[in-house]
């Protein structure tokens, strides 16, 4: 009728249209809380796929640079990159021009070392140059198939981050594996040695807010999934590991291969709780466990690294102590003398077993690098090893 009110039509958050009769309900732009969340995680991903694909460039730029502005810059000088990319790309390198005479105008060229042709060109630009002029960089890399291979694969994540448009997980995964691939052959192929867990790099740019953690899991079977012990002792010059039973070192990794870890000259210490104490009585009860019960598997547990010991050329080397401290948490931390430092560390808490409770994953090594003026605080590491050598000056060996 035509007297009546017209009827509202708002859009839902899957694209079809709902009516609304009119009243008290106002129309409104606000999100829900659904919304928030899922432009939350477009934005976490994104942002990090854009760190990769952001050093990437950076990369293949002081690559390409670095190649052929030593063949064209002589007889080109500033013009070098037009030269280089010739008739079949000009299209492309005076649509850079373009928007290097507008940053110039509007003030967004910020370093002077940003006032060149180079920078303006993009992944799929830059990848363009080094095809065209492949024979000038052979002799720095090598393998061209994997090179294009892992531009391709970056190619995707590249298109959705520049449109800001939905990145899956497996999307971002590829990204990242593609981009440290790419950079390691960009650097000649080599990892940095005895890594156990290459550094990320968003770990690089923001490790120091989070106090060199590395990894956060729920439980210790989350953590043995995506760090088993094999990965975390390989290759280890030094272990010191602070717990109750040792459980994780000692039910997962075979007495054979611990005596071949000492045996190559990683040197061992290992403090467990004494099985005779009052604490271990009062760690029974928390857990809700029989007397005893505990004591038993810390126990055997020490039995099983003294027969390891028993089987050394070098027994000095494997060190067993007990303390009768409260047990705070428990802590395995490799090679901290070094930059390749790795530990695991677990907070005791009053009803989960070690098996349940929250485990972190945290850097060693040398502090970050300098950011805004602030110097690194030390991370992590450095305050479960400063706990566990105060528990060590305190403990007693066992024979």
């Amino acid at each position: 009728m035509r007297g009546e009110a017209p009827t509202l039509v708002a859009r839902t958050g899957s694209g079809r249209t709902a009516p609304h009769q009119p009243g008290s309900l106002e129309p409104t732009l606000a999100w829900p809380a659904s919304a928030w969340d899922e432009a939350r995680v477009r934005v976490r991903r994104a942002g990090r796929a854009y760190v990769w694909l952001n050093l990437v460039e950076q990369r293949l730029r002081s690559v390409v640079a670095e190649v052929l502005r030593p063949v064209y810059e002589p007889v080109h000088g500033e013009d070098w990159v037009i030269a280089a990319a010739g008739p079949a790309g000009e299209e492309w390198v005076q649509r850079a021009g373009a928007v290097r005479e507008v940053s110039r105008r509007k003030g967004y060229l910020l370093d002077p070392d940003d006032d060149s042709l180079v920078v303006f060109l993009t992944l799929p630009q830059l990848r363009e140059l080094m095809v065209q002029h492949w024979p000038c960089f052979e002799p720095f890399l090598s393998d061209r198939r994997e090179v294009e291979l892992a531009l391709d694969e970056l190619e995707v994540a590249r298109h959705v981050v520049s449109r800001n448009r939905a990145l899956s997980e497996n999307v971002l995964a590829q990204a990242e594996r593609a981009s440290a691939r790419l950079l390691r052959l960009l650097d000649g192929g080599a990892d940095l040695p005895g890594l156990r867990a290459p550094v990320d790099v968003v770990e690089e740019l923001v490790g120091d807010r989070y106090a060199d953690v590395i990894g956060v899991h729920a439980d210790r079977v989350r953590l043995q999934r995506d760090l088993p012990v094999e990965d975390l002792l390989a290759g280890a010059r030094r272990l010191d590991a602070l717990g109750i039973s040792l459980s994780l070192l000692c039910q997962n990794f075979t007495g054979r291969r611990l005596v071949g870890l000492a045996d190559s000259g990683c040197r061992i210490r290992l403090l467990f709780l004494n099985p005779a104490s009052s604490a271990v009585r009062r760690r029974e009860r928390e857990l809700g466990i029989g007397r005893g019960e505990l004591a038993k598997a810390v126990e055997t547990n020490i039995m099983h690294v003294r027969r390891v010991r028993a089987r050394l050329r070098d027994g000095g080397a494997f060190e067993i102590r007990v303390y009768d401290e409260l047990p705070r948490c428990t802590a395995y931390l490799v090679d901290g003398d070094g930059p390749d430092g790795l530990g695991v560390v677990q907070p005791y808490l009053r009803r989960a077993r070690g098996m349940e409770s929250p485990a972190l994953v945290v850097r060693g090594g040398t502090p970050g690098p300098i950011l805004s003026g602030r110097v690194p605080e030390p991370g992590l590491f450095q305050v479960y090893q400063e706990e566990f050598e105060g528990v060590w000056a305190d403990s007693r060996p066992v024979s």
